[in-house]
């Protein structure tokens, strides 16, 4: 009789780590995930040192609030410059713009509101007669609300600075940039939730390696790690679910529709990565009255995104650690954050910083 699953299970956890070991190729392997939640976990559990040494596990560009590009931090300043109340979530004031960061301006005068939904940016704009901007950063878990906002007569003062982003097309463009050498993705199993698999069959499926949707517990996550493996044994590659108590193959079709009514695909800049086609969305012209950056004519920006000293580009792309980066723990740190993977709660040298990284037992 099979035993019935746990999130906590010594046992269990043994005896995946146990089948890691055997399916763990004698060459090193690296395999990249993009999502803060699974680092948190990862690294806050101390899941690494299950691992045998040739396999290695890093964070991609899968904190929404890193890979935000100054640009879209310029706007958002200047928007609130401009008068408008400015509304969005926590971690995003800290992030480095051009010039200042959202809590810096804030400290100038400026309305900037830390909000926990959408919904209260809406109740905000109810509630007075002035600008009020949302600002719409997140991929395919938070899309969705977005859109929700504006299709639910909102009210004439509000608009959105939209800076959503698809995770799948990030991950295609990773596998080809130099040095990233990506032998499997851990797939992040919220943004499935509602994508499904096949976004990931059609921007990934021709590069035949392991793509494997997890859970967050840390039975989930080296279970997913145990598929990546063997299929890395096999010498195969395709997308498999290995959360399907969450994960239905055909994702969450009433957002996908939510996402497809008001957004369309755009071209669109990923903090340490550049512009990668088809990777974020705009809104469609028929909702283009809820545009921040026409209402408030922000166009042109170009934001400055060199930081001496920084490699939070090479952490983005799963090309370096954070502590390879000279100023981790130093110069950079959660009080004091130079880039913006100190800053976001999901940034992997923040949680480094709070949890080990690579701590050995």
């Amino acid at each position: 009789m099979a035993r019935p699953f746990q999130l906590s299970d010594p046992v269990r956890a043994r005896q995946l780590a146990d089948a890691i070991a055997i399916l763990a190729p004698p060459r090193p392997v690296k395999i990249v995930h993009v999502c803060g939640t699974h680092e948190m976990a990862i690294t806050q559990h101390g899941l690494r040192r299950f691992l045998p040494d040739t396999v290695e596990v890093l964070e991609g560009p899968g904190c929404p609030v890193c890979v935000t590009p100054t640009a879209d931090i310029d706007a958002a300043v200047q928007i609130a410059e401009a008068g408008a109340i400015l509304c969005t979530f926590g971690d995003m004031t800290r992030v480095p713009g051009t010039r200042l960061t959202l809590e810096q301006a804030r400290s100038k005068g400026c309305d900037i509101r830390v909000v926990l939904s959408t919904d209260e940016a809406v109740r905000i704009a109810r509630e007075t007669d002035r600008q009020v901007v949302f600002f719409a950063v997140g991929f395919e878990t938070t899309t969705p609300m977005t859109a929700a906002i504006l299709l639910d007569d909102p009210p004439a003062n509000l608009s959105v600075l939209v800076s959503h982003k698809k995770i799948p097309e990030a991950m295609g463009v990773l596998l080809g940039m130099p040095g990233t050498n990506i032998d499997g993705y851990l797939a992040p199993g919220h943004v499935s939730t509602i994508l499904g698999l096949a976004p990931y069959r059609q921007h990934l499926g021709k590069f035949e390696i392991p793509v494997v949707v997890g859970g967050f517990e840390p039975l989930d996550i080296l279970y997913a790690i145990a598929l990546i493996l063997r299929q890395i044994r096999d010498g195969k590659g395709f997308v498999e679910n290995g959360f399907p108590r969450a994960v239905a193959d055909e994702g969450n079709t009433v957002a996908q529709l939510l996402i497809e009514t008001v957004f369309e695909s755009a071209d669109v800049r990923w903090r340490g990565i550049g512009t990668i086609p088809n990777s974020g969305v705009r809104l469609r012209p028929e909702f283009s009255q809820f545009d921040a950056r026409a209402r408030f004519q922000i166009e042109g920006v170009t934001g400055d995104e060199d930081i001496p000293g920084c490699r939070c580009a090479d952490v983005l792309t799963a090309r370096a650690t954070p502590t390879d980066c000279p100023l981790f723990g130093t110069r950079c740190t959660p009080l004091t954050p130079v880039g913006p993977c100190m800053v976001g709660s999901e940034g992997a040298c923040s949680i480094w910083f709070r949890y080990g990284g690579r701590e050995l037992p």
